[in-house]
């Protein structure tokens, strides 16, 4: 599953500490990226393109705690929704992740958003992964 992987490849990489993170290109895979750009958890996202090959470079996050420890902005992320077992959701039922620490990544009719993004705009769908 490309995205399962994508999400374990930031996982890896926010762990070991690396400052970027590159994935084969999708224009799924560049909403999700999106996303966590604009909540704050990627730095940045980019597009970049070898010998014929589309890859996304996505720029993680750290901070520094009282320790002067950098500590990666991603605590965890966890697929939802797969391949073989969809999870779908109504717009009464978004998971609040982390009691609002973290968020949720849904598909929906009108395209990919967070959970709060749904409730607002009263939309159920594909719960795909969160991220904490």
């Amino acid at each position: 599953d490309p995205i399962s992987d994508m999400l374990t490849r930031i996982r890896n990489a926010s762990r070991a500490g690396h400052p970027e993170v590159v994935v084969p290109f999708s224009s799924f895979k560049k909403k999700i990226a999106e996303i966590m750009k604009r909540k704050g958890f990627v730095e940045k996202v980019s597009e970049e393109n070898e010998s014929k090959r589309n890859f996304l470079k996505i720029s993680l996050k750290y901070f520094q705690n009282q320790k002067g420890n950098r500590n990666p902005y991603i605590q965890g992320l966890r697929r939802i929704s797969r391949q073989g077992q969809r999870i779908y959701v109504g717009k009464d039922r978004l998971p609040v992740v982390k009691s609002g620490h973290g968020f949720a990544i849904i598909s929906t009719s009108k395209g990919l958003m967070t959970d709060s993004e749904a409730r607002r705009a009263g939309l159920g769908g594909e719960i795909i992964c969160e991220i904490w």
